[in-house]
Protein backbone atom coordinates (compact mmCIF):
# COMPACT_ATOMS: atom_id res chain seq x y z
CA UNK A 1 0.00 0.00 0.00
CA UNK A 2 1.37 3.42 -0.98
CA UNK A 3 1.47 6.09 1.71
CA UNK A 4 0.55 9.70 0.94
CA UNK A 5 1.68 12.38 3.36
CA UNK A 6 -0.25 15.64 3.07
CA UNK A 7 1.32 18.70 4.68
CA UNK A 8 -1.58 21.08 5.21
CA UNK A 9 -1.41 24.83 5.60
CA UNK A 10 -4.49 24.48 7.83
CA UNK A 11 -6.66 21.62 9.02
CA UNK A 12 -9.42 21.21 6.41
CA UNK A 13 -12.76 22.88 7.20
CA UNK A 14 -15.14 21.76 4.43
CA UNK A 15 -18.06 23.67 5.96
CA UNK A 16 -16.08 26.93 6.07
CA UNK A 17 -14.16 27.13 2.81
CA UNK A 18 -13.87 25.76 -0.70
CA UNK A 19 -10.22 24.96 0.03
CA UNK A 20 -11.36 22.65 2.82
CA UNK A 21 -13.80 20.86 0.51
CA UNK A 22 -11.14 20.46 -2.15
CA UNK A 23 -8.71 18.94 0.34
CA UNK A 24 -11.29 16.33 1.33
CA UNK A 25 -11.86 15.56 -2.35
CA UNK A 26 -8.15 14.88 -2.79
CA UNK A 27 -8.00 12.75 0.33
CA UNK A 28 -10.91 10.63 -0.90
CA UNK A 29 -9.27 10.31 -4.30
CA UNK A 30 -6.11 8.86 -2.78
CA UNK A 31 -8.12 6.58 -0.51
CA UNK A 32 -10.16 5.31 -3.47
CA UNK A 33 -6.90 3.99 -4.92
CA UNK A 34 -6.15 2.00 -1.77
CA UNK A 35 -3.55 4.48 -0.52
CA UNK A 36 -2.88 5.19 3.13
CA UNK A 37 -3.33 8.92 3.82
CA UNK A 38 -1.55 10.77 6.62
CA UNK A 39 -2.52 14.41 7.12
CA UNK A 40 -0.18 16.71 9.02
CA UNK A 41 -0.16 20.44 9.69
CA UNK A 42 1.69 22.98 11.84
CA UNK A 43 -1.56 24.96 12.26
CA UNK A 44 -3.64 24.79 15.40
CA UNK A 45 -6.99 23.05 15.16
CA UNK A 46 -9.98 25.39 15.39
CA UNK A 47 -12.76 22.95 16.25
CA UNK A 48 -14.44 23.59 12.88
CA UNK A 49 -12.39 21.02 11.01
CA UNK A 50 -13.40 17.70 9.54
CA UNK A 51 -12.95 14.60 11.68
CA UNK A 52 -10.27 13.05 9.50
CA UNK A 53 -9.62 10.11 11.81
CA UNK A 54 -13.24 9.05 11.38
CA UNK A 55 -12.61 8.64 7.65
CA UNK A 56 -9.53 6.50 8.14
CA UNK A 57 -6.95 9.29 7.82
CA UNK A 58 -4.05 9.34 10.27
CA UNK A 59 -3.21 12.81 11.59
CA UNK A 60 -0.07 14.36 12.99
CA UNK A 61 0.64 17.78 14.46
CA UNK A 62 4.01 18.99 13.16
CA UNK A 63 6.18 21.99 13.97
CA UNK A 64 7.84 24.62 11.83
CA UNK A 65 11.63 24.86 11.99
CA UNK A 66 11.95 21.73 14.08
CA UNK A 67 13.98 18.63 13.31
CA UNK A 68 11.24 16.46 14.86
CA UNK A 69 9.69 16.49 11.37
CA UNK A 70 12.81 14.77 10.03
CA UNK A 71 12.37 11.92 12.48
CA UNK A 72 8.67 11.71 11.65
CA UNK A 73 9.07 11.50 7.87
CA UNK A 74 12.01 9.10 8.06
CA UNK A 75 9.83 6.73 10.05
CA UNK A 76 6.83 7.15 7.74
CA UNK A 77 8.73 6.81 4.43
CA UNK A 78 5.85 8.05 2.22
CA UNK A 79 5.87 7.36 -1.51
CA UNK A 80 4.00 10.62 -2.18
CA UNK A 81 4.14 13.96 -0.35
CA UNK A 82 1.59 16.63 -1.18
CA UNK A 83 2.13 20.22 -0.07
CA UNK A 84 -0.97 22.28 0.57
CA UNK A 85 0.03 25.65 -0.95
CA UNK A 86 3.51 26.96 -1.71
CA UNK A 87 4.18 28.03 1.90
CA UNK A 88 4.26 24.41 3.07
CA UNK A 89 6.60 23.45 0.23
CA UNK A 90 8.94 26.26 1.27
CA UNK A 91 8.93 25.16 4.89
CA UNK A 92 9.09 21.39 4.51
CA UNK A 93 10.14 20.68 0.90
CA UNK A 94 13.86 20.70 1.63
CA UNK A 95 13.36 18.32 4.55
CA UNK A 96 11.36 15.92 2.36
CA UNK A 97 14.01 16.17 -0.34
CA UNK A 98 16.75 15.40 2.17
CA UNK A 99 15.09 12.59 4.14
CA UNK A 100 12.87 11.00 1.44
CA UNK A 101 14.40 12.01 -1.90
CA UNK A 102 12.59 9.23 -3.75
CA UNK A 103 9.12 10.47 -2.73
CA UNK A 104 7.04 12.15 -5.43
CA UNK A 105 6.48 15.78 -4.44
CA UNK A 106 3.11 17.24 -5.44
CA UNK A 107 2.13 20.87 -4.88
CA UNK A 108 -1.55 21.78 -4.66
CA UNK A 109 -1.68 25.55 -5.18
CA UNK A 110 -5.41 25.90 -4.28
CA UNK A 111 -5.14 29.12 -6.28
CA UNK A 112 -2.27 31.30 -7.46
CA UNK A 113 -1.58 33.53 -4.48
CA UNK A 114 0.49 36.03 -6.45
CA UNK A 115 -2.40 36.50 -8.88
CA UNK A 116 -4.87 37.14 -6.07
CA UNK A 117 -2.51 39.60 -4.39
CA UNK A 118 -1.82 41.50 -7.62
CA UNK A 119 -5.53 41.81 -8.34
CA UNK A 120 -6.22 42.97 -4.79
CA UNK A 121 -3.60 45.71 -5.10
CA UNK A 122 -5.00 46.73 -8.49
CA UNK A 123 -8.50 47.15 -7.05
CA UNK A 124 -7.19 49.25 -4.16
CA UNK A 125 -5.16 51.47 -6.51
CA UNK A 126 -7.69 51.47 -9.36
CA UNK A 127 -4.96 50.26 -11.70
CA UNK A 128 -4.01 47.32 -13.89
CA UNK A 129 -2.72 44.21 -12.09
CA UNK A 130 1.07 43.85 -12.25
CA UNK A 131 1.76 40.13 -12.01
CA UNK A 132 5.53 40.58 -12.03
CA UNK A 133 5.78 42.90 -9.03
CA UNK A 134 7.14 41.79 -5.67
CA UNK A 135 8.68 38.54 -4.44
CA UNK A 136 5.49 36.48 -4.06
CA UNK A 137 5.42 35.57 -7.75
CA UNK A 138 9.05 34.44 -7.50
CA UNK A 139 8.40 32.35 -4.42
CA UNK A 140 5.34 30.63 -5.86
CA UNK A 141 6.91 29.90 -9.24
CA UNK A 142 10.04 28.58 -7.52
CA UNK A 143 7.87 26.23 -5.48
CA UNK A 144 6.26 24.95 -8.68
CA UNK A 145 9.65 24.30 -10.28
CA UNK A 146 10.91 22.45 -7.19
CA UNK A 147 7.92 20.10 -7.20
CA UNK A 148 7.49 17.08 -9.45
CA UNK A 149 3.89 18.00 -10.26
CA UNK A 150 1.71 21.01 -9.44
CA UNK A 151 -2.07 20.84 -9.39
CA UNK A 152 -3.73 23.91 -10.90
CA UNK A 153 -7.41 24.37 -10.14
CA UNK A 154 -8.34 26.80 -12.94
CA UNK A 155 -7.88 26.66 -16.71
CA UNK A 156 -7.28 30.42 -16.65
CA UNK A 157 -4.34 29.91 -14.30
CA UNK A 158 -2.99 27.08 -16.46
CA UNK A 159 -3.03 29.43 -19.43
CA UNK A 160 -1.33 32.18 -17.43
CA UNK A 161 1.48 29.91 -16.25
CA UNK A 162 2.09 28.47 -19.72
CA UNK A 163 1.63 31.53 -21.92
CA UNK A 164 2.97 34.32 -19.71
CA UNK A 165 5.48 32.56 -17.44
CA UNK A 166 6.42 29.79 -19.89
CA UNK A 167 6.29 26.92 -17.40
CA UNK A 168 6.76 23.43 -18.93
CA UNK A 169 3.64 21.35 -19.50
CA UNK A 170 5.08 18.36 -17.67
CA UNK A 171 5.23 20.24 -14.36
CA UNK A 172 1.56 21.25 -14.38
CA UNK A 173 -1.76 19.45 -14.19
CA UNK A 174 -5.22 20.93 -14.45
CA UNK A 175 -7.29 19.50 -11.61
CA UNK A 176 -10.46 21.47 -10.79
CA UNK A 177 -13.05 20.63 -8.14
CA UNK A 178 -13.97 16.95 -8.32
CA UNK A 179 -17.76 16.87 -8.40
CA UNK A 180 -20.35 14.18 -8.93
CA UNK A 181 -22.63 14.77 -11.92
CA UNK A 182 -26.07 16.29 -11.30
CA UNK A 183 -28.69 13.61 -11.88
CA UNK A 184 -32.44 13.81 -12.38
CA UNK A 185 -33.02 12.70 -8.81
CA UNK A 186 -30.96 15.68 -7.59
CA UNK A 187 -32.99 18.08 -9.71
CA UNK A 188 -36.29 16.70 -8.39
CA UNK A 189 -35.10 17.29 -4.83
CA UNK A 190 -34.42 20.99 -5.44
CA UNK A 191 -36.95 23.54 -4.28
CA UNK A 192 -38.83 25.11 -7.22
CA UNK A 193 -38.81 28.82 -8.08
CA UNK A 194 -42.01 29.57 -6.14
CA UNK A 195 -40.73 28.07 -2.88
CA UNK A 196 -37.52 30.09 -2.83
CA UNK A 197 -37.01 33.62 -1.61
CA UNK A 198 -34.35 36.28 -1.10
CA UNK A 199 -30.74 36.67 -2.25
CA UNK A 200 -27.74 34.98 -0.68
CA UNK A 201 -24.02 35.63 -0.37
CA UNK A 202 -21.83 33.09 1.38
CA UNK A 203 -18.10 33.08 2.06
CA UNK A 204 -15.39 32.73 4.70
CA UNK A 205 -14.61 36.18 6.11
CA UNK A 206 -10.95 35.34 6.63
CA UNK A 207 -10.74 35.51 2.83
CA UNK A 208 -10.23 39.13 1.76
CA UNK A 209 -12.21 38.92 -1.54
CA UNK A 210 -15.33 37.94 0.42
CA UNK A 211 -15.12 40.87 2.81
CA UNK A 212 -14.55 43.24 -0.11
CA UNK A 213 -17.56 41.77 -1.95
CA UNK A 214 -19.85 42.30 1.06
CA UNK A 215 -18.74 45.93 1.39
CA UNK A 216 -19.29 46.42 -2.33
CA UNK A 217 -22.75 44.89 -2.06
CA UNK A 218 -23.61 47.12 0.86
CA UNK A 219 -22.48 50.35 -0.76
CA UNK A 220 -23.03 49.94 -4.49
CA UNK A 221 -25.31 47.03 -5.43
CA UNK A 222 -27.85 46.26 -2.73
CA UNK A 223 -29.38 49.77 -2.56
CA UNK A 224 -30.15 49.52 -6.30
CA UNK A 225 -31.70 46.07 -5.94
CA UNK A 226 -33.72 47.15 -2.95
CA UNK A 227 -35.24 50.03 -4.95
CA UNK A 228 -36.54 47.53 -7.49
CA UNK A 229 -37.51 44.84 -4.96
CA UNK A 230 -38.29 46.63 -1.67
CA UNK A 231 -39.51 43.52 0.18
CA UNK A 232 -36.59 41.26 -0.73
CA UNK A 233 -33.71 40.51 1.65
CA UNK A 234 -30.03 39.68 1.23
CA UNK A 235 -28.85 36.94 3.58
CA UNK A 236 -25.09 36.97 4.15
CA UNK A 237 -23.46 33.85 5.59
CA UNK A 238 -19.85 33.11 6.37
CA UNK A 239 -17.48 31.60 8.90
CA UNK A 240 -15.27 33.80 11.06
CA UNK A 241 -17.45 36.90 10.87
CA UNK A 242 -16.04 39.56 13.20
CA UNK A 243 -17.85 42.48 14.83
CA UNK A 244 -17.10 44.74 11.86
CA UNK A 245 -19.06 42.30 9.70
CA UNK A 246 -22.04 42.17 12.07
CA UNK A 247 -22.00 45.98 12.24
CA UNK A 248 -23.22 45.99 8.62
CA UNK A 249 -26.48 44.28 9.63
CA UNK A 250 -29.50 46.47 8.79
CA UNK A 251 -32.92 44.88 9.06
CA UNK A 252 -34.74 47.92 7.67
CA UNK A 253 -32.71 47.63 4.48
CA UNK A 254 -33.03 43.84 4.32
CA UNK A 255 -29.24 43.51 4.61
CA UNK A 256 -28.93 40.63 7.07
CA UNK A 257 -25.67 39.23 8.44
CA UNK A 258 -26.37 35.61 9.41
CA UNK A 259 -22.91 34.38 10.42
CA UNK A 260 -21.77 30.81 9.81
CA UNK A 261 -24.36 28.59 8.15
CA UNK A 262 -24.95 25.33 9.97
CA UNK A 263 -25.79 23.76 6.61
CA UNK A 264 -24.52 25.73 3.62
CA UNK A 265 -26.37 23.58 1.07
CA UNK A 266 -29.65 24.07 2.91
CA UNK A 267 -29.49 27.87 2.98
CA UNK A 268 -28.21 28.02 -0.60
CA UNK A 269 -31.10 25.91 -1.85
CA UNK A 270 -33.63 28.04 0.06
CA UNK A 271 -32.43 31.20 -1.72
CA UNK A 272 -33.68 32.21 -5.13
CA UNK A 273 -30.50 33.93 -6.36
CA UNK A 274 -26.85 33.89 -5.28
CA UNK A 275 -25.09 37.21 -5.76
CA UNK A 276 -21.29 37.49 -5.61
CA UNK A 277 -19.66 40.74 -6.83
CA UNK A 278 -16.09 39.47 -6.40
CA UNK A 279 -13.67 42.13 -7.58
CA UNK A 280 -10.44 40.21 -7.08
CA UNK A 281 -9.33 36.68 -6.31
CA UNK A 282 -7.97 33.61 -8.06
CA UNK A 283 -8.71 29.92 -8.51
CA UNK A 284 -12.31 28.70 -8.60
CA UNK A 285 -15.08 30.17 -6.47
CA UNK A 286 -16.61 27.38 -4.42
CA UNK A 287 -19.72 29.39 -3.55
CA UNK A 288 -20.68 29.57 -7.24
CA UNK A 289 -20.07 25.87 -7.82
CA UNK A 290 -22.17 25.13 -4.74
CA UNK A 291 -24.94 27.40 -6.06
CA UNK A 292 -25.09 25.27 -9.21
CA UNK A 293 -25.21 22.11 -7.14
CA UNK A 294 -28.23 23.53 -5.33
CA UNK A 295 -30.00 24.66 -8.48
CA UNK A 296 -29.53 28.32 -7.49
CA UNK A 297 -28.80 30.77 -10.33
CA UNK A 298 -26.18 33.44 -9.68
CA UNK A 299 -25.03 36.90 -10.63
CA UNK A 300 -21.29 37.52 -10.43
CA UNK A 301 -18.28 39.21 -12.01
CA UNK A 302 -15.71 38.02 -14.55
CA UNK A 303 -13.40 37.19 -11.64
CA UNK A 304 -16.17 35.15 -10.02
CA UNK A 305 -16.94 33.17 -13.17
CA UNK A 306 -13.31 32.74 -14.21
CA UNK A 307 -12.30 29.17 -14.92
CA UNK A 308 -15.78 27.77 -14.30
CA UNK A 309 -17.96 28.10 -17.38
CA UNK A 310 -15.49 27.66 -20.24
CA UNK A 311 -17.44 28.26 -23.46
CA UNK A 312 -20.81 27.45 -21.88
CA UNK A 313 -23.57 29.82 -20.83
CA UNK A 314 -23.31 31.07 -17.26
CA UNK A 315 -25.66 30.02 -14.49
CA UNK A 316 -27.30 33.48 -14.61
CA UNK A 317 -25.45 36.71 -15.45
CA UNK A 318 -21.86 37.96 -15.41
CA UNK A 319 -21.15 41.69 -15.12
CA UNK A 320 -18.82 44.08 -13.31
CA UNK A 321 -21.01 47.18 -13.32
CA UNK A 322 -23.16 47.72 -10.18
CA UNK A 323 -26.11 49.19 -12.12
CA UNK A 324 -26.07 46.29 -14.57
CA UNK A 325 -25.62 43.79 -11.74
CA UNK A 326 -28.64 45.15 -9.87
CA UNK A 327 -30.79 45.11 -13.01
CA UNK A 328 -29.79 41.56 -13.95
CA UNK A 329 -30.28 40.37 -10.38
CA UNK A 330 -33.85 41.72 -10.43
CA UNK A 331 -34.54 40.09 -13.81
CA UNK A 332 -33.28 36.74 -12.55
CA UNK A 333 -35.18 37.06 -9.29
CA UNK A 334 -38.55 37.85 -10.89
CA UNK A 335 -38.31 36.03 -14.21
CA UNK A 336 -39.30 32.40 -13.82
CA UNK A 337 -38.33 31.47 -17.38
CA UNK A 338 -34.91 33.10 -17.14
CA UNK A 339 -34.41 31.51 -13.73
CA UNK A 340 -34.97 27.96 -14.99
CA UNK A 341 -32.83 28.58 -18.06
CA UNK A 342 -30.00 29.73 -15.79
CA UNK A 343 -30.45 26.68 -13.58
CA UNK A 344 -30.15 24.41 -16.62
CA UNK A 345 -26.91 26.18 -17.62
CA UNK A 346 -25.47 25.42 -14.19
CA UNK A 347 -26.28 21.74 -14.59
CA UNK A 348 -24.53 21.71 -17.96
CA UNK A 349 -21.41 23.38 -16.56
CA UNK A 350 -21.10 20.92 -13.68
CA UNK A 351 -21.72 17.81 -15.74
CA UNK A 352 -19.49 18.77 -18.66
CA UNK A 353 -16.59 20.44 -16.85
CA UNK A 354 -16.24 19.04 -13.33
CA UNK A 355 -16.90 15.31 -13.58
CA UNK A 356 -14.82 13.78 -10.80
CA UNK A 357 -14.38 10.44 -12.56
CA UNK A 358 -12.56 12.03 -15.49
CA UNK A 359 -10.06 14.04 -13.46
CA UNK A 360 -9.38 11.27 -10.94
CA UNK A 361 -8.16 9.07 -13.79
CA UNK A 362 -5.91 11.86 -15.04
CA UNK A 363 -4.22 12.36 -11.68
CA UNK A 364 -3.65 8.66 -11.00
CA UNK A 365 -2.18 8.27 -14.49
CA UNK A 366 0.17 11.22 -13.88
CA UNK A 367 1.35 9.76 -10.56
CA UNK A 368 1.94 6.33 -12.13
CA UNK A 369 3.94 7.96 -14.92
CA UNK A 370 6.05 9.90 -12.41
CA UNK A 371 6.78 6.77 -10.39
CA UNK A 372 7.91 5.00 -13.57
CA UNK A 373 9.93 7.87 -15.05
CA UNK A 374 10.97 9.92 -12.03
CA UNK A 375 14.70 10.10 -12.81
CA UNK A 376 14.22 11.43 -16.34
CA UNK A 377 11.47 13.81 -15.23
CA UNK A 378 13.72 15.41 -12.62
CA UNK A 379 16.83 15.40 -14.79
CA UNK A 380 15.27 17.50 -17.54
CA UNK A 381 13.76 19.95 -15.03
CA UNK A 382 17.06 21.81 -14.75
CA UNK A 383 15.53 24.89 -13.09
CA UNK A 384 13.89 22.68 -10.51
CA UNK A 385 17.19 20.93 -9.78
CA UNK A 386 18.97 24.25 -9.44
CA UNK A 387 16.32 25.69 -7.12
CA UNK A 388 16.23 22.55 -5.01
CA UNK A 389 20.00 22.70 -4.63
CA UNK A 390 20.06 26.37 -3.63
CA UNK A 391 16.98 26.40 -1.41
CA UNK A 392 17.95 23.22 0.38
CA UNK A 393 21.05 25.06 1.55
CA UNK A 394 19.42 28.39 2.42
CA UNK A 395 16.24 27.00 4.03
CA UNK A 396 18.18 24.33 5.91
CA UNK A 397 20.50 26.79 7.61
CA UNK A 398 17.75 29.32 8.28
CA UNK A 399 15.55 26.61 9.83
CA UNK A 400 18.40 25.27 11.95
CA UNK A 401 19.26 28.80 13.13
CA UNK A 402 15.62 29.40 14.13
CA UNK A 403 15.45 26.03 15.88
CA UNK A 404 18.58 26.78 17.92
CA UNK A 405 17.32 30.29 18.68
CA UNK A 406 14.00 28.86 19.95
CA UNK A 407 15.86 26.59 22.37
CA UNK A 408 17.38 29.57 24.16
Amino acid sequence: MSTVLIIGYVWPEPDSSAAGRRMLQLIRLFQSQGMKVVFSSPAQRTGNGSDLEETGVETRQIELNNSSFDVFIEGLRPQIVMFDRYMMEEQFGWRVNEKCPEAIRILDTEDLHFLRKARHKAVKNNAEADLFEGDLVLRELASIYRSDLTLIISEAEMKLLKDVFKLPDELLMYLPFLEDPIRQSDIKAWKPFEERSHFIFIGNFLHAPNWDAVLYLKKHVWPLIRKQLPQVELHIYGAYATQKVFDLHQEQQGFLIKGKAENAREVMQAARVCIAPLRFGAGLKGKLIEAMQCGTPSVTTEVGAEGIKGDLEWNGFVTGDPVSMARMAAVLYTGKTQWYEAQASGISILNKRFDAAVFKKNLIYAIDRLQYDQDRHRRVNILGRMLNHQTMQSYRYMAKWIEEKNKN
